[in-house]
Formats: C-alpha cells, structure tokens, sequence
C-alpha cells in the first residue's frame, strides 16, 4: 500500500520550446519599442517596464512553485506518520 508519488520532470523539448518562445517575445516586445516612433525617454521607459515585468514574473513563477513543493513536503511527512501508526496497530491485541 505504499504509493510513491511518480516525479514529473518535463522533457528536454518542452523545456526549449519554453525557452525559444520567451525569447522570442522578448526580442519582439525589444524591436517593437526600439522602432516606436517617440521619443528617447518614452522607448527607454517602455523598456524598463518590459525588464520589470519580466523579472515579476520570473518571481511570481517561483513563490507559486515553492509554494507547492512546501505543500508536497508536508503531505509526504503525514502520510509518513500515518503509515507508521498504521504500521505499529495491531487490532487483536487486547486493550489494558
């Protein structure tokens, strides 16, 4: 009855498709305001909101992630100590 959970892991092809398609937008969103028509400071500001966004949402991917890991670490932790009372029960011993 003991059931280890199976670790997802994402293929090699996923992972650089990822990749490939984060840098592609990156690069279009980095042409796009390069060839904005306004002035410096209206491209540059574009630009640093760009480089925010992006670093927010590199941050928020990994808050969501570590929070899940937390909740699988104490999911594994009962269930441990479940199995061991489990374990440990022996229901034809008499009771004192």
């Amino acid at each position: 009855m003991n059931e280890t959970p199976v670790k997802q892991q994402n293929t090699g092809a996923y992972y650089g498709q990822a990749v490939a398609s984060f840098g592609v937008a990156l690069s279009a969103v980095a042409v796009g305001i390069y060839n904005l028509d306004a002035d410096a400071w209206v491209r540059a500001f574009l630009g640093i909101a760009v480089l925010y966004l992006t670093t927010s949402a590199f941050t928020l991917a990994k808050v969501v992630r570590d929070r899940q890991e937390a909740g699988q670490i104490v999911s594994r932790v009962d269930q441990a100590r479940m199995e061991k009372i489990l374990a440990e029960y022996d229901p034809f011993q008499p009771k004192p």
